[in-house]
């Protein structure tokens, strides 16, 4: 899922991004709170006709934002307390006030409000944060007005099997549209990733989506498959592009490189983007040379069409039952 954090995915427009392949579109609750309001998307008709995206849209809860934002908000029972980053102004965001920012919003899915708790943290620091995230999950469901949004529940329990375990199972109770994983990509290192993604997975109901949040590289996607995860989300393509990166074939290009002025090929032969059928390595690297803008929507369209390539081709694996021949070299832990 491309991220579109203020209803845009960065530097490309909605009919780039279709031709792309892709098919859902995270947004962000507490960005969009902030600017514009969810009652100018409200009164534009919602987020897809605000943002011009007839595809289907994820907006996230503002959770995250409780991890990210660490050094400007306050955690309570209630709800969390954070003072904004545009105007020092203190916002007050609670379970039911996601919800109803988020129902306003009036994506596809959205998320529960939850506290992702950082890595490293203490034991009884995970579970009081896990507990918390539990009974927040509970207030959400009562708050859901809207039956054409499907709420998803996120689990969490940091790095520790047993809080994972009872979060999984307590979530899955529930019976839920979808069920996500958080909390992971944090600051651990890939190991303790891949530990908690197989733990956690297979606890989840595998009649529903699985998601797995912030996740996006080729290594972390398919070994994350490998478990029954179905959905990522992560600004891997379009963050890369601003810093001049191209994805090809897995590896990651700078194309500020001296090598590829003179390099009049295609970036990637086999990839059916608009810029690949388009243009050189050579006009790309000027372009980013010369500092033109023109340059990380190419590289934009290019990496985001990489990424929904690479999974189109596993999902093709699975069905054809061909996926461990052909992905297995990605089911180590040794980096390439």
């Amino acid at each position: 899922m491309p991220v579109g954090t203020l209803a845009n995915v960065k530097t490309v427009t909605p009919d780039q991004l279709r031709a792309t392949g892709a098919q859902l579109v995270l947004a962000n609750t507490y960005h969009l709170h902030l600017q514009p309001g969810e009652s100018i998307v409200a009164q534009a008709g919602g987020l897809h006709r605000f943002m011009a995206w007839d595809g289907p849209i994820l907006t996230d809860s503002g959770g995250f934002q409780v991890f990210s934002l660490s050094e400007m908000r306050t955690i309570a029972e209630a709800g969390v307390t954070f003072r904004s980053p545009r105007d020092g102004q203190m916002i007050y965001l609670t379970p039911e006030r996601s919800i109803a920012i988020q129902n306003a919003l009036g994506a596809d899915v959205i998320m529960a409000f939850d506290e992702c708790p950082p890595y490293p943290a203490s034991y009884d620091a995970v579970m009081d944060s896990t507990d918390r995230t539990y009974r927040w999950l509970k207030r959400c469901i009562a708050a859901h007005e809207r039956t054409d949004q499907a709420l998803f529940g996120i689990v969490q329990g940091g790095v520790y099997p047993d809080l994972r375990r009872l979060a999984a199972e307590q979530l899955a109770q529930l019976d839920l549209p979808g069920y996500a994983i958080g909390g992971v990509s944090v600051g651990e290192p890939a190991n303790l990733i891949q530990a908690i993604v197989q733990a956690t997975t297979p606890l989840l109901p595998p009649d529903k989506p699985r998601y797995l949040m912030g996740v996006g590289t080729y290594r972390e996607m398919v070994q994350a498959i490998a478990t029954g995860v179905d959905l990522f989300d992560c600004v891997i393509p379009t963050r890369l592009a601003r810093h001049g990166n191209a994805l090809v074939q897995g590896d990651r290009w700078n194309l500020r490189n001296a090598r590829f002025r003179e390099d009049f090929t295609a970036l990637d032969a086999s990839c059916p983007c608009y810029t690949c059928k388009t243009f050189s390595r050579a006009y790309l690297s000027h372009l980013l040379r010369s500092q033109e803008l023109l340059a990380y929507t190419l590289l934009s369209i290019h990496n985001i069409t990489e990424l929904v390539q690479f999974t189109q081709t596993i999902r093709r694996a699975i069905l054809n039952g061909t996926f461990k021949a052909e992905f297995g070299h990605w089911l180590t832990d040794s980096e390439t």
